[in-house]
């Protein structure tokens, strides 16, 4: 990891801050050191990427707040950076040049507040009346009326965000909000980041010589294909280096979530799927009288935590994953208390970068704990497919018929046909980013090729039963 790539500049700009803050929480020097973090990322005297340097330092100064946890009255995991949300148009409908000011006037009958008239044969939009109901777009026989919506807006599947009156700067309701993250990689500012709690991963490791406890990484089977020119071995290894005392795989305890929701599926008939905490945050917040349906079995973050604190009680977990809504699920009451700290792929690499790791040059320590089942649960189908052998494994003559889920849009489809009998399915496994895990909000890399990477890392898994990796325990 000698040469470090980006897919994008809000990714490259995120890590230095990242980057930075880990190197003063190892150093013990945050009191002072922070101060100098804006002008040591941006030296001058030009700007880069906006209208002068002064600016972009205070950006950088507000993800710096972000990075060392953000605001603590703020319920929700992710938030808008002020000072880089100023650059997108306000959401608005629009009239395009293929308007031919046709005869039928059809987007001016269908407006309901009267924001559409006719001047020199071209629609003409009023927005002080334009409610952006988005009527006048469908009814427009040329497409010629279009609505012009911010990124991250446009990109929310739980409309949590919305646009201050008074400024017109994005805005996020921890009513509706799941924690996702999605809008995090949608806007092409980088102004929505996800908290951090990097300082505290740090200050746990430094920490564990000082009280005498250990500090156990659980790693997302997502990781496959993560961390390009490594293999997980080396990255295994990096860990250590960093003062883990051990690395467990999260799909070991995908295998442990996969035995019992396989009893809970056949004791109660229909369940919802526990593993995605922003799928669960969805059900409990939109569809509040099938919350019922969601899976007891703690999700399998939990679950390996939980194994680790039975064997150690005094030891700490930190969970590493490409999950934003896994930092709002490990400090929930009930989940608290089994993992320690969450940090995300983009995350890890920080800590990496400024110990210095040079992980592409480690040797390998192996990482074997799980079925290829449970390091399935990254992909769409993967849950399902896991139930469903442990069903066989465990002899339980009970037929899944699952519902799998890609996305919001799919769950909210699903969820709809249940509230009203409709759904022909007893297990939903639901899933919000789109394709699973593998296209998690704070992955380092985007590709289709991941799943194929998942699925080679799947087929090298030693363990071949589920009931097996179970009772180990």
């Amino acid at each position: 990891m000698s040469e470090i790539k980006f897919e994008t500049k809000v990714q490259e700009l995120k890590h230095s801050v990242l980057r930075e803050v880990s190197s003063l929480a190892f150093d013990g020097n945050m009191t002072t050191g922070v101060l100098d973090i804006p002008v040591k990322i941006i030296p001058g005297p030009e700007p880069t990427t906006r209208c002068c340097i002064y600016k972009e330092r205070a950006i950088i100064g507000d993800r710096i707040k972000l990075a060392l946890g953000g605001d603590m009255a703020n319920p929700a995991v992710v938030e808008v950076i002020d000072t880089a949300c100023d650059e997108c148009p306000v959401t608005a409908m629009e009239v395009g040049p293929s308007c031919r000011g046709c005869l039928a006037n059809r987007c001016r009958h269908a407006c309901p507040v009267g924001a559409i008239s006719m001047e020199n044969h071209r629609a003409v939009i009023d927005h002080k009346k334009c409610i952006v109901c988005g009527r006048c777009m469908e009814a427009c026989p040329y497409s010629a009326i279009v609505k012009n919506q911010r990124p991250c807006e446009r990109n929310c599947p739980d409309n949590a965000i919305s646009m201050r009156e008074d400024n017109h700067k994005a805005t996020i309701n921890p009513a509706k909000c799941t924690s996702c993250g999605i809008c995090t990689y949608a806007c092409p500012f980088g102004a929505i980041m996800d908290k951090s709690w990097i300082v505290q991963a740090v200050n746990l490791l430094k920490g564990s010589r000082q009280w005498n406890y250990r500090v156990h990484a659980v790693v997302a089977p997502s990781i496959a294909g993560q961390f390009e020119g490594c293999t997980l071995g080396q990255v295994v290894t990096g860990l250590k280096t960093l003062g883990f005392c051990d690395v467990h795989e999260v799909a070991e305890g995908a295998d442990l979530t996969a035995f019992r929701e396989a009893q809970e599926l056949a004791e109660k008939g229909s369940l919802y799927s526990s593993c995605c905490p922003a799928f669960v945050s969805y059900v409990e917040m939109n569809f509040p009288a099938l919350a019922h349906k969601i899976s007891h079995t703690p999700s399998p973050m939990v679950m390996i935590a939980n194994r680790i604190k039975e064997r150690e009680p005094e030891s700490r977990v930190v969970f590493i994953g490409p999950c934003v809504a896994k930092k709002h699920e490990f400090r929930l009451g009930k989940t608290r208390g089994a993992v320690d700290c969450v940090l995300t792929f983009e995350e890890l690499e920080a800590l990496f970068d400024s110990r210095g790791v040079e992980v592409d040059t480690l040797e390998e320590t192996p990482l074997d704990d799980a079925t290829p089942f449970g390091r399935g649960f990254a992909k769409t189908g993967g849950v399902a497919a896991a139930v469903t052998r442990s069903l066989q494994e465990q002899q339980i003559d009970f037929e899944v018929k699952p519902v799998v889920c890609s996305g919001v849009a799919a769950i909210r489809a699903a969820l709809l046909k249940d509230s009203r009998g409709r759904l022909e399915g007893n297990f939903i496994e639901g899933m919000a980013c789109e394709r699973g895990c593998v296209s998690g909000a704070a992955c380092r890399i985007r590709s289709p090729k991941l799943e194929a990477e998942l699925m080679k890392y799947a087929k090298a898994a030693s363990h071949d039963s589920i009931c097996s990796v179970a009772e180990e325990g």
